[in-house]
């Protein structure tokens, strides 16, 4: 059984290089999201506990099946803590055999960002200049990076409510020809922009982003609210809005739509995919995308990342899995010789 560690996965990207990893992780996406109804699709299951929640994320079709364990705690950071750590495995459907094991949380902040990317290919502004986020915490470099392999960016507009979160991205942001502009509210940060993404962690009720903000049609990225009782974008904002969400069950549980009556309903991502409707902030004004993070998107970026890990011979065979003369006889390898 393959095991991937974070070392390996860096090594996998610096060999691909950004651009590559980027444009082959969204091509995948695609690919998968097309494939819509060959998936075995179900919400995320989800144990809220004190100060956060556990989740486990699994999907399958007739050849491989995924899942992702990921948390999310808001108070992590205050403990030197991560606030999302996971880990995922991809196994075999014809066996069960599970193929490889992996660290997932690098893994989540790249298939978020090029879930994000793949998204506003279709539905922002093909010429968008100027992206805004809103939250600058682990997952903002990443979405300054899958955006840019789409847009020809010219400025990025962001705000965070932890000015040691804007001065880490700042430090980051440095590498890279792009001109930053550092925010004083999220008001500020949203003048102008083409692209808003929303990220923030706190796990309750918010209002970072509201209808008289939007001065202009633009494409509202809207991430950060991934579970029951976590919002970021005014109720009336969305509701004036053209939605477009991942997957309806699960974002009527989880996302910026769960503000809204139980029988809304809106286009799902792998529509506008598949070309069968055709959205576009340009002919239907403000979108906002309620991505919550789905398990396909977990699923995408396993089966890419074994497939490289593979032609690259980067990773670990551990003996994790039995390996017997007679596989009836388990107990051979505890029994004493």
């Amino acid at each position: 059984m393959k095991v991937l560690e974070i070392e390996d996965i860096k090594r996998i990207v610096e060999k691909l290089g950004y651009k590559d990893f980027y444009s082959m992780l969204i091509r995948t996406l695609e690919e998968d999201y097309s494939n819509w109804e060959s998936f075995d699709k179900t919400p995320r299951v989800a144990n809220h506990v004190d100060g956060g929640v556990i989740e486990l994320m699994p999907i399958s079709n007739d050849k491989l099946y995924t899942f992702k364990y990921v948390n999310g705690h808001p108070k992590n950071p205050a403990q030197n803590k991560m606030t999302v750590m996971a880990t995922g495995q991809l196994s075999e459907v014809s066996t069960g055999e599970p193929l490889m094991f992996t660290e997932m949380t690098l893994l989540t902040a790249f298939r978020t960002a090029a879930n994000s990317a793949m998204a506003a290919k279709y539905l922002a502004k093909k010429d968008s200049k100027i992206l805004t986020l809103i939250g600058t915490g682990a997952q903002s470099e990443f979405q300054y990076l899958a955006f840019s392999q789409i847009f020809d960016l010219e400025e990025i507009r962001y705000f965070d409510t932890d000015p040691k979160a804007m001065d880490k991205f700042e430090k980051n942001m440095k590498q890279f020809d792009i001109k930053i502009t550092r925010c004083k509210d999220s008001r500020e940060a949203a003048m102008g922009a083409d692209i808003i993404t929303t990220c923030t962690a706190d796990k309750r009720y918010q209002t970072v982003l509201t209808r008289d903000m939007i001065l202009g049609d633009v494409y509202i990225n809207g991430i950060g609210g991934d579970c029951p009782g976590k919002t970021e974008i005014e109720k009336e904002l969305v509701e004036s809005s053209t939605v477009v969400c991942e997957f309806l069950e699960q974002c009527k549980i989880e996302g910026e739509i769960q503000q809204l009556d139980k029988d809304f309903t809106c286009t799902e991502l792998y529509e506008v995919i598949r070309g069968e409707k055709k959205i576009n902030v340009e002919t239907h004004g403000t979108i906002v995308f309620d991505s919550v993070g789905f398990a396909i998107e977990d699923y995408s970026v396993l089966r890419l990342i074994y497939k490289l890990a593979n032609e690259l011979n980067i990773g670990k065979e551990m003996n994790l899995l039995p390996e017997l003369d007679d596989v009836k006889d388990l107990f051979s390898l505890v029994e004493k010789k």
